[in-house]
């Protein structure tokens, strides 16, 4: 059922409790789909593209703040949030400014900080983000379709996946201009660890231990700062491990979320 607010879109499917699902940099919510209908015969899942992705337009404050204010306006009263790389920093600042509205966190191959400084070793290097985003704002399609190359030459099925991924980023226009430059801006600039510290709902660091981009000891940093947060490696993924791996992905996503239902009733 597709849904707006503001001129942003989303669809929501399925039946269960509430999960919002934030896509990555770049990306649109076609990119979850196969994940999505996965989850979809246990939860009711909401899809919401960013802002200047996709179907959605484009909002005037394009920052982790703005952003949260914005989707949480086409998001269930409360639901559990997954991101998966920016959409990790989105829904784990939503889950920092609006407890009540997240009933738990699950962060893909996302990082507290993703540039790596001399107290953050997890995360990228300064001169591969700003290399890559030069490539990116020169031609945006090219650019994401050769980062999805990177993040799955080591699987046996390579090929196959990168078709169905350049089919799902062909189904709408490339991003905004200006919401890639503020998107890049985020993660560039955006440090969350006083952030994660202070966020009290049930959390999960799902990662890929092959990941470039979101290197794996992120998530025992991460843990660091939220000992209570339970963490998920899966050794042979990369930055999209619910594409190369889905059915792990599924299984570790649905068994946190009911450990969470269930731990909830009690």
């Amino acid at each position: 059922m597709p849904l707006r607010s503001n001129d942003l879109y989303a669809e929501a499917f399925g039946k269960g409790p509430d999960i919002v699902m934030l896509h990555g940099f770049g990306m649109h919510s076609g990119v979850w789909r196969d994940f999505a209908e996965g989850l979809s015969a246990q939860f009711r899942v909401t899809l919401i593209d960013l802002p200047g992705h996709g179907r959605s337009g484009s909002i005037d404050n394009f920052s982790l703040p703005g952003l949260s204010e914005a989707l949480l306006a086409l998001a269930p009263m409360r639901a559990h949030w997954i991101g998966w790389s920016l959409g990790a920093s989105i829904a784990l600042y939503a889950a920092w400014t609006n407890p009540a509205r997240i009933a738990s966190l699950i962060m893909i191959a996302g990082n507290a900080k993703f540039v790596q400084s001399e107290t953050w070793p997890c995360g990228l290097k300064a001169e591969r983000l700003a290399s890559f985003a030069e490539d990116l704002l020169r031609d945006p399609q090219n650019a994401l379709l050769r980062f999805l190359s990177l993040q799955m030459l080591s699987l046996p099925d390579a090929r196959c996946a990168l078709k169905v991924l350049r089919a799902r980023l062909a189904e709408c226009q490339p991003p905004d201009t200006a919401a890639l430059r503020a998107g890049l801006a985020a993660l560039g600039t955006a440090d969350l660890r006083d952030v994660l510290r202070g966020v009290g709902c049930p959390a999960m660091f799902l990662l890929g231990g092959k990941d470039q981009l979101v290197p794996a000891c992120a998530g025992t940093a991460m843990r660091a700062l939220a000992p209570a947060a339970h963490l998920h490696i899966i050794p042979g993924a990369a930055h999209l491990p619910f594409y190369s791996h889905p059915q792990e992905t599924v299984l570790a996503v649905t068994r946190f979320l009911h450990w969470h239902e269930k731990r909830a009733l009690a």
